[in-house]
C-alpha cells in the first residue's frame, strides 16, 4: 500500500504508525508541514492517510501557524472519505477529521498529558476491527481539546478525562484523540516542548511528570495499534 503521512511538527512524530508501515513493506510517504512542503494535490495516488497531531488546533489560522492550511487538510481528508480509503487522523488529526465530516472542535473536559486507561463503548465492543481489543487498556494522551462528534459517528473509546478518545466517522475513517504510537523516544520530544509539565502534574488530575510518562513501557499499546491497522487494511 502507499501510505501518506502529514507531519506537522518534528516532534509530533507518527511512532508505531511509521514502524508498522516498514514492518509491513508498504510504501511510505510524507508531507513535513514545519519544513514548508506542501500537501499533496490530489488523493488518486494515495491509498491511506494518516494525519498527525500538532500543537495546532483546526480554528489556528495561517497568521497564527503559517504552514498549518486547516482549509486544505480538510478537503484533503474529504476527498479521501469520498473515495472510502482508509483516513486515521490522531490528536490534531482526529479534531481535524471531526471538522471533515461537519462537527466543530471541542475542548476536552480535562487535559490529558501522559498514560491513562480508556474503555470501549458499547459500540466499539461491536466494532469488527477492534475485536482483539480489551474492553479496558491504557493508551497515551497529550491533547485539552478532543473531536466534535457530527452526526452518524460513533464513539468507540473513552477516557475518565475524556469522553472521545477514538472516534469513527466512516466505514473507514477514524479519529484518534488518543495516542497509540507513543515511544519513549516519541514522548522524550513532546516533553521538551512543554513549558511546566512538572507543575501541571501536581495541579492537573490527568497530566503525569516526566519521571512517569518516561518510565511506561509503550509495547502493549503499539501492538494493540498494530492490530487495529492490519485490520483496518486487510481488505484494500
Amino acid at each position: 500500500m502507499r501510505i501518506h503521512f502529514i507531519i506537522h511538527e518534528s516532534f509530533e512524530a507518527p511512532g508505531a504508525y511509521e514502524k508498522w508501515a516498514q514492518d509491513r513493506n508498504h510504501q511510505v510517504t510524507k508531507t513535513l508541514l514545519y519544513k514548508g512542503e506542501r500537501l499533496p494535490v490530489s488523493v488518486d495516488p494515495i491509498d491511506m492517510l494518516i494525519v498527525m497531531g500538532g500543537p495546532q488546533s483546526p480554528k489556528t489560522t495561517k497568521e497564527d501557524c503559517p504552514h498549518f492550511d486547516a482549509k486544505a487538510e480538510i478537503a484533503l481528508m474529504q476527498a479521501m472519505a469520498s473515495a472510502n480509503k482508509p483516513l486515521v487522523g490522531v490528536c490534531l488529526g482526529a479534531q481535524l477529521l471531526g471538522e471533515a465530516f461537519g462537527a466543530g472542535v471541542k475542548h476536552s473536559p480535562h487535559k490529558e498529558i501522559g498514560n491513562f486507561q480508556v474503555t470501549l463503548t458499547d459500540a466499539g465492543k461491536q466494532e469488527p476491527l477492534f475485536k482483539a481489543f480489551p474492553s479496558q487498556f491504557v493508551t497515551g494522551h497529550w491533547h485539552g481539546d478532543m473531536p466534535g462528534l457530527p452526526k452518524g459517528a460513533l464513539v468507540l473509546a473513552e477516557s475518565q478525562g475524556c469522553p472521545r478518545q477514538i472516534v469513527k466517522f466512516g466505514d473507514k475513517q477514524f479519529g484518534f484523540q488518543c495516542h497509540m504510537e507513543f515511544s519513549k523516544d516519541l514522548v522524550a520530544g513532546l516533553i521538551a516542548e512543554e513549558d511546566d509539565l512538572e507543575g501541571e502534574s501536581l495541579k492537573e488530575p490527568y497530566v503525569q511528570s516526566s519521571s512517569e510518562i518516561l518510565a511506561y513501557n509503550y509495547d502493549e499499546m503499539n501492538h494493540y495499534l498494530y492490530n487495529f491497522l492490519d485490520e483496518l487494511t486487510e481488505n484494500v
